[in-house]
Order: C-alpha cells, then structure tokens, then sequence
C-alpha cells in the first residue's frame, strides 16, 4: 500500500488576469523532482462573481511552449483561442487539453453567457510537462466534453477518468484524453463513510486532491486525513491505496509516469535548458508563436 510522503496547501490567492482568483497548489520550483510530470497547479474557486455584461473576464493573449495546459471546470465556463487555431467554450463537467508544445499564443476567458449572468466559478488547472523529444511538436487542442469521459460506479461513489486508465473488478475503462507519457488524471465523488482500495501504478507519481470534503488515506498508523485545497503526494513504491470519505468529497487524483530530465522554466515557458528559455523569448517576439486573429465586426456585434 502506498503511504502519503507529505501534504501541500496553500492559502493565499493571488489573481490571473482579472477572471481566476486562484491559489497555486506547487510548482516546478518548490516539487520538480516530487511531482514530475506535473509541473503547476492552479486551484480557482470556488468563487460567486457577479454579473458582468459589458465586460467578460479572464487572462488575455499570452504565450506557452515546452508543456501542456489541463483546465477542468467544476462551475462555471472558460472560453479559450490560440494561434494555432484551437478553441472552443468549456462548460461544468467539461476539459481543456491545450498542447503547446512549439508554441502558441491564447487567451482564456469567461464564457459570454457566464458573463452576462454571473454565478459561482470553479476549476482546476494543470501544467504538464513534455518529454525532451516532444516539446517542439505541434500544437494541439483537444476539447473534452463532460459526456465524453467514462464514469465508473465505484463503492459509494463514482470516478470520471479523464485520461489514462482506471481499473475496477479486473477491468480497465480509459479516458478520452491523448496524452504524450503514461498520465492517469481522475474525478472522484465519493460519499461519506465509502471506503476503496484505489489501484494505480507502481513507480509513478501519485498525489490527490481534495476540492471538497475530508478524506483518509491509509489507514491505521500510516492514515493521514486531507482537506479543501490540500494536497497528498504518494510514495512511488506500491500499486495501491486506501481513500475513505470521512464527509461527502469531490477529489482529483493526479498520476503519471515521472520524466527524468531537466526543468528550466521562466514564466510561461518550461524547456530543459537556459538557452531554449531564451530561444523561447524570442520567437514569441518574433511572431513565430503565432498571434491571435482581431475580432471581426460581426464578433462585436454579437458580443454586444
């Protein structure tokens, strides 16, 4: 059985752009090693924002190279676009997989009609690393709809796999996500007092997240109870582990296969060296990142 090494929280909110009161979990700079392939994670909500007709929130056109960008949306809507032509409105329920890879610029808002109504907001997102051979692919964007992902009926709850794969009674239900490395990313709802025995893979990253609720890991001796907004890390070593709902819970568990090489990132570029860092400075000042298409004045229009 796998036991918890340490838990992580952090209380104190800082906003992205004017849309994403959000606080940061880790980081490449505090867990590079420990977290791998992960590499960020941002937790916003959740938070009641008023109605907002004449102006939509969120983080305008910035850029992103070496990693991926995972949003998923428990209330709410985000709305992104990006130079490579991907995009699309996530609503609850629903996930962003945007691969920067090579490079894109994009922007993430609130949905129009969020704006316009206002109402509670919420959603996770994570920063995943590429492999070396893999950061100056091509982007890629992929739109996960909420009835996309498989629910799986586990004992006195449920788990969405979003990517990797989820065994239950000797069967394996995968996710819809594509992923470049072996990543299990699951949403968990789980009722008070169920108790599951959780199989995931040896040697790989393994931590969970508690959104909402309390639960247990381990048990006896070894049990450590968790929190809203904390964060467990896993030892790699073992294939299973104990999770009991100590209150009706909403968890997020973050799994995947460590990439052992080097993270140099300075703001929103991660690559392996110092120069590529650099590298990455000036292609996107150079335009070859891409740039966002003006709004037309149809676009306008139906914003008004």
């Amino acid at each position: 059985m796998k036991k918890v090494l340490f838990t992580q929280r952090s209380d104190t909110p800082h906003w992205v752009g004017d849309g994403f009161p959000v606080r940061s979990i880790f980081s490449y700079n505090d867990l590079a090693r420990e977290i791998s392939p992960f590499l960020l994670m941002d937790y916003a909500g959740p938070t009641e924002f008023p109605p907002s007709p004449r102006h939509t929130r969120g983080v305008g056109e910035h850029p992103h190279r070496g990693f991926e960008t995972v949003t998923i949306v428990y209330a709410g809507e985000v709305e992104h676009r990006d130079s490579a032509g991907g995009g699309g409105l996530i609503k609850a329920g629903d996930v962003q997989w945007m691969t920067a890879a090579s490079g894109v610029v994009h922007e993430e808002m609130h949905g129009a009609e969020f704006a316009r109504k206002g109402g509670l907001f919420e959603m996770v997102q994570l920063w995943v690393n590429l492999p070396k051979k893999d950061k100056m692919s091509a982007p890629r964007y992929q739109g996960i709809a909420s009835d996309e992902i498989r629910k799986v009926e586990i004992e006195g709850g449920t788990v969405r796999v979003i990517a990797g794969a989820f065994q239950r009674d000797g069967v394996e239900h995968r996710g819809p996500a594509m992923t470049y490395t072996p990543i299990n990313l699951w949403d968990l709802r789980l009722k008070t007092g169920s108790r599951n025995v959780i199989r995931v893979p040896s040697d790989h990253t393994a931590a969970v997240f508690v959104l909402e609720g309390q639960v247990t890991i381990g048990e006896g001796a070894q049990e450590r109870k968790i929190g809203p907004a904390e964060l467990a890390l896993l030892e790699r070593e073992g294939n299973r582990f104990v999770i009991t709902a100590d209150e009706d819970s909403k968890v997020l568990f973050l799994g995947g296969e460590p990439i052992q090489e080097p993270v140099v990132g300075y703001g929103p570029f991660v690559m392996n060296s110092y120069p590529e860092i650099r590298q990455a400075f000036v292609d996107f000042e150079q335009g070859r990142m891409g740039r966002l298409p003006k709004p037309t004045a149809k676009d306008l229009r139906e914003a008004e």
